[in-house]
């Protein structure tokens, strides 16, 4: 049989065929995907082969083969930082939520976020929630923050999750399309979802006041059939976002301003580092590359940790 991977829990995979049947299935044995060193060789939005045997009165399937995927999107595993986790697959866009408070979304975590949806070629949305809390200063910040991006050629919304603003300019994106939401805990993934899709009523927190961080409420990703057409994965939230299996010399071009610079600089594997005539350094110079990116540009290159966390950062 043939079927569709709606949730992992690490040992056990919820799997929908196209009929509409659903079984749980395990992993028989060893089972690994060849060249991916994961803590998840099979993950949500994956196309598996399974066979189904019963045990007593219950009938479990056993997944013995995984499709070609299109793509998938992957990070660094915190907890095992030479382990590598990916978040799902096959998937046509993806959407980070961003707010500027209550969490507070740095952009080199945005940033490390897009390079990695641009090396596994998958489109990506920026959604600022909660501009209905936004003082005057913080609309400011999420505008200018949205101008930048734009420029680069992202799509970016304001949105409110809570009062539903802007929230059908998501949907007509989402209509026909499998997409994900990622972003830290307490961004408003859930919230969206439960606007989006209010049956699913997915469970909630708010945010700790101690910390103001979010708290999780998605402990594993799921993905879920959309009433108005297409599915929608909802994933954990995350703190940091390490970048997987990149060289120095091929991050920049994943910062697609910074490619579209390259060949104008006078050697072919220049870095925009300290090089002579680097048209990235004299564009950033001339205030035509934001500094907040050529600094993420920076700290990607030249960071050597296995694992990043988002809360060891502060921006200058």
């Amino acid at each position: 049989m043939q079927g569709t991977v709606y949730k992992s829990t690490g040992s056990q995979y919820i799997v929908r065929t196209d009929d509409g049947q659903q079984f749980t299935c395990r992993i028989k044995g060893k089972f690994r995907i060849q060249g991916i060193k994961s803590t998840n060789p099979i993950a949500v939005g994956d196309v598996v082969r399974f066979d189904t045997e019963t045990i007593g009165d219950e009938t479990i399937g056993i997944i013995n083969e995984i499709e070609d995927r299109k793509n998938y999107i992957i990070r660094k595993s915190v907890k095992l930082s030479k382990q590598t986790h990916i978040i799902a697959a096959n998937i046509d866009q993806v959407f980070l939520l961003i707010t500027l408070n209550n969490p507070k979304t740095y952009t080199i975590f945005i940033d490390r976020f897009l390079v990695t949806s641009e090396a596994y070629d998958i489109p990506a949305v920026l959604l600022f929630n909660k501009v209905d809390t936004y003082d005057e200063e913080e609309m400011l910040e999420a505008k200018y923050l949205a101008d930048l991006y734009r420029k680069i050629g992202y799509t970016c919304i304001g949105i409110s999750a809570k009062t539903g603003k802007n929230v059908d300019q998501v949907q007509q994106l989402m209509e026909g399309k499998t997409s994900m939401f990622s972003g830290h805990s307490g961004v408003g993934k859930s919230t969206l979802i439960n606007f989006l899709e209010p049956q699913l009523n997915l469970k909630t927190e708010e945010i700790s006041e101690q910390h103001l961080q979010g708290q999780h409420t998605t402990t594993f990703a799921e993905m879920y059939d959309l009433s108005f057409g297409g599915r929608i994965i909802d994933t954990p939230g995350i703190k940091g976002f390490g970048i997987v299996d990149m060289d120095k010399d091929e991050i920049g071009d994943y910062f697609p301003e910074l490619f579209r610079l390259k060949e104008g600089c006078k050697f072919n594997n220049c870095l925009h580092l300290d090089e002579p005539k680097c048209a990235v350094k004299q564009a950033l110079e001339e205030d035509e590359v934001s500094w907040s990116r050529y600094r993420s540009y920076l700290q990607m290159i030249t960071n050597e940790e296995d694992s990043y966390r988002i809360d060891n950062y502060a921006e200058s």
